[in-house]
């Protein structure tokens, strides 16, 4: 009791000090106030953030690009090894470098293919004789597709084997694609066939394997990625920016993302699809032709298989073979770190990422973003180098490693540092893939309302010096909110597609994706035509994605506007009342989904949700009237910690948050009651509907506890 009063009082005394400290240097006696001073109530310097602006330039950014995809950089590899030592070399720059870089090394299990024993897709008789077999590699069309250090296309972690049986074609492997199939087609021991898209990788065999399918192929579809064009006489790259006929989509097929041998620890050393272009195979399935929405863009009915070839096919009788051969390894992985100091609150953190390992040369993913990120480092050390600047909170730069394999690197860190930063970091910014595709806008997505509207004003559209982004965002995605009419649309990161995924729902902190695309509503191209193939080079970057680098300097700026805002404003620019309408909107949608089977949904979740507007609002307003800025931005910088529930989602791995976790029910509301409510209307069970009503008492309970933390502290 005594040490707690002693406490007390020196906290007291402290504080009362400080008080009169500037209260004394605020009264001009002819003396000066010590720099500090003046740096506790400095806010954000808008002439600052505009010679940030002018000083981004775009040449730089495509010599970065140019440097960076010299050779292949998959993770762990040689290649990787020269990037490594290119960000520390860049973050160690005595005039533009930052105050201080390092590499942190995590031993990580990574799958590779066999260079000696290539994976293989065959069709075989049955008598096992070859009758055709699959490419291996793609076609070269520059010196980059010869390079030594192309890994084969493989599927990362699917499990050596030689599968064999007859094809069926299963459309994306959704689970309600699977259900269709087996109404008219035995799937025990088959192989399916099926296109990218609709599920993730791994899930298209997971959904497989309870109907007895025993493996899985993955194709990309002219429709989904080329607009149906497949001729590389002059319709695909090198003509254009789409996807030539042997193109081949890598990636990794795990489960959940971070390193698997070691779930929520650091691994600190302390503790099949075969993506083929499968077009003959397809031409010669037998069986019922497939639905009408699952028709692609090759010249043929897609049939869903007999199971297996037509009979008039020289396939007939014959099974499709997989062999496959990949092995796993104990690899050490680096993270690049570097900091840039906080002269105010040096113990509060923005967070700037984006990992650096490739499939291949990987050019627009991810190298595309490392290029952004070397620029804005360079101008930034720069100003600190000269003195002109140093921010109010510490600024870290994570260059994250094997990204391809699972978020690897970022989700280590997050393990390893999980209590400091769960209490210090204000906000993660991630910038992957910096530009997919030519203009025409800038999408960013976030989950805690970030800083769009007054910094992108300030930036300028590329290629239209007159318009600002801002306007050219509104201009081609906006929505109506009830509270500010139309504005910029933002996305929402709900699922664990880049390496924001382990800041948001593994620690709660307030993130953003930033990225400039492309206009969806005049292709069908689900993503860039060349994303993980041979094709993703700095050739197919420099002329198809973006000739002139200047949508990858829009990026460069809008996110170095944003890191400036976050690490140097007095009070964090985020907006709690942004959040609640983004809540009263999920409960709205959920009242018109589920009120008739969910009567009970009505008063504890309206309640909770009422409770947080109203604490919302009264932050607003102690935001005008309180000089208590400390406390309010914790505040800020805690709230999505309220939403997090470790019990909440037992089947999904590392995600936590109530608002934000992913969801395959595929409806604009809370995620983790979709989902249940989906199950439970499906099965029937009364064991599915408690977890229904289950779902609903987490909500109530986690946005009541976060409106809590918004009213005045006890």
């Amino acid at each position: 009791m005594i040490l707690k009063v002693v406490i007390s009082v020196v906290c007291a005394v402290s504080v009362l000090t400080v008080g009169i400290l500037i209260g004394h240097f605020g009264i001009d006696k002819g003396s000066s106030a010590p720099s500090w001073v003046n740096d506790v109530a400095k806010d954000v310097d808008e002439a600052l953030i505009e010679k940030f602006l002018s000083e981004v330039d775009n040449m730089q950014i495509q010599e970065n690009l140019r440097e960076l995809t010299k050779v292949p950089h998959m993770a762990t590899t040689p290649g990787d090894e020269q990037t490594v030592k290119l960000m520390l070399e860049r973050w160690r720059d005595p005039e533009t470098g930052l105050d201080d870089a390092w590499r942190e090394e995590y031993m990580v299990y990574l799958s590779f293919p066999d260079t000696k024993n290539p994976n293989k897709v065959t069709v075989v008789s049955p008598s096992d004789t070859v009758i055709y077999t699959a490419r291996e590699k793609e076609k070269p069309y520059t010196a980059d597709q010869d390079d030594p250090e192309v890994v084969q296309p493989y599927a990362a972690y699917s499990p050596p084997g030689n599968p064999k049986g007859k094809l069926v074609y299963a459309n994306q492997g959704k689970p309600s694609d699977y259900q269709e199939l087996n109404k008219t087609v035995d799937l025990r021991g088959t192989i399916a066939i099926t296109r990218y898209g609709g599920a993730g990788r791994a899930a298209k065999a997971i959904n497989a394997a309870p109907y007895g399918v025993i493996g899985v192929l993955v194709y990309t579809d002219p429709l989904d990625i080329n607009d149906g064009l497949m001729s590389d006489i002059n319709e695909t790259y090198p003509h254009s920016w789409y996807l030539p006929p042997s193109g081949v989509e890598r990636g990794g097929f795990s489960t959940h993302y971070g390193d698997l041998r070691t779930p929520y620890l650091a691994a600190k050393g302390n503790h099949t699809d075969f993506a083929v272009v499968f077009l003959l195979c397809l031409h010669e399935l037998g069986g019922e032709a497939a639905p009408a929405d699952w028709q692609g863009a090759f010249n043929c009915s897609y049939n869903i298989g007999g199971p297996g070839f037509k009979q008039t096919s020289a396939f007939n009788s014959s099974d499709v073979k997989l062999e496959t051969f990949n092995h796993g390894e104990l690899k050490n992985s680096s993270n690049v770190m570097g900091v840039i100091r906080g002269s105010v609150e040096p113990d509060r953190y923005v967070i700037y990422g984006n990992h650096r390992d490739s499939w291949v040369h990987g050019a627009i993913d991810p190298s595309s973003g490392t290029s952004v990120m070397l620029e804005l480092t360079r101008v930034l050390g720069k100003m600190v180098k000269q003195g002109k600047w140093r921010p109010r909170r510490s600024i870290i730069f994570g260059s994250w490693g094997a990204e391809e394999f699972g978020l690897i690197g970022s989700a280590e860190y997050t393990e390893q540092y999980f209590t400091k930063l769960s209490e210090r970091t204000v906000a993660y910014i991630n910038v992957d893939i910096a530009v997919f595709g030519k203009k025409p806008f800038l999408p960013p997505r976030s989950r805690h309302p970030m800083p769009c509207n007054s910094l992108s004003h300030l930036d300028r559209c590329p290629g239209m010096e007159s318009t600002s982004v801002y306007d050219n965002w509104i201009k081609y995605s906006n929505w109506t909110s009830p509270e500010h009419g139309l504005i910029p649309k933002m996305g929402h990161l709900t699922g664990a597609g880049s390496d924001y995924a382990a800041f948001v729902h593994y620690l709660g902190i307030t993130a953003m994706d930033i990225s400039y695309t492309y206009d969806r509503s005049k292709t069908n191209a689900r993503i860039y035509p060349a994303y993980h193939t041979a094709y993703d080079t700095f050739d197919y970057a420099s002329k198809y994605i973006d000739p002139g680098f200047f949508s990858h300097q829009a990026v460069a700026r809008t996110a170095g506007n944003v890191l400036i805002r976050l690490a140097d404003s007095l009070v964090l620019p985020l907006n709690c009342s942004d959040y609640a309408e983004l809540l009263e909107m999920y409960l709205s949608r959920a009242v018109d989904l589920y009120q008739t089977d969910l009567c009970l949904i009505s008063e504890p979740l309206k309640s909770a949700v009422a409770s947080f507007r109203s604490a919302a609002s009264h932050l607003d307003q102690m935001i005008l009237s309180s000089d208590l800025v400390r406390r309010i931005n914790d505040q800020l910088m805690l709230l999505d910690r309220a939403f997090l529930d470790p019990l909440a989602f037992p089947d999904k791995y590392a995600f936590r948050h109530v608002i934000w976790t992913s969801s395959s029910a595929g409806m604009s509301t809370f995620p983790g009651l979709a989902d249940a409510f989906a199950k439970a209307e499906s099965s029937g069970q009364s064991s599915d509907w408690d977890k229904v009503h289950y779902h609903l008492s987490v909500l109530s309970q986690n946005i009541a506890g976060a409106a809590n933390t918004l009213v005045d502290v006890i």
